[in-house]
């Protein structure tokens, strides 16, 4: 799983710096953060699932929005070989704005006892964020 999530820090790592150098940048400072979780559903220990997977959406989002009153999750699956075998699990990937790292920290401790993990990869990407409301009517 390490190796898995070390290879998607570095592949969004490397994208990141390759779509700000190649670029325009939007009008305005990138100042804001958007924080990107992903997190294993399987057992640290057991590698089995702690939770199907509607009650393991149903637990995040608990989760979630008593810490940030909003959020938005994507499911995903992940895979990788550790010492010849093949593990697979479902992932759930949280993105998150207009918040801190200290409150991406508070979840995440959450997250990693709840689903019983030894980490949960944390992203912070910079980010010029709007909420756009339309134009005024004339």
């Amino acid at each position: 799983m390490k190796k898995i999530l070390a290879a998607l820090l570095m592949l969004t790592l490397v994208l990141t710096l390759f779509t700000f150098a190649s670029a325009e940048q939007p009008e305005g400072e990138w100042k804001d953060i958007q924080y990107v979780m992903y997190l294993g559903t399987n057992d640290k220990d057991t590698n089995k699932p702690v939770f199907t997977q509607d009650e393991a959406m149903e637990k995040v989002k608990e989760v979630l929005i008593r810490h940030f009153g909003g959020y938005t999750i994507q499911e995903a699956h992940g895979g990788w070989i550790d010492d010849g075998k093949e593990y697979q699990e479902y992932t759930l990937v949280i993105y998150l704005s207009d918040t801190t790292l200290e409150k991406i920290h508070g979840a995440a401790d959450e997250l990693v006892s709840l689903f019983r993990q030894s980490s949960v990869l944390i992203q912070a990407n910079p980010t010029r964020t709007e909420f756009y409301s339309g134009k005024p009517a004339e």
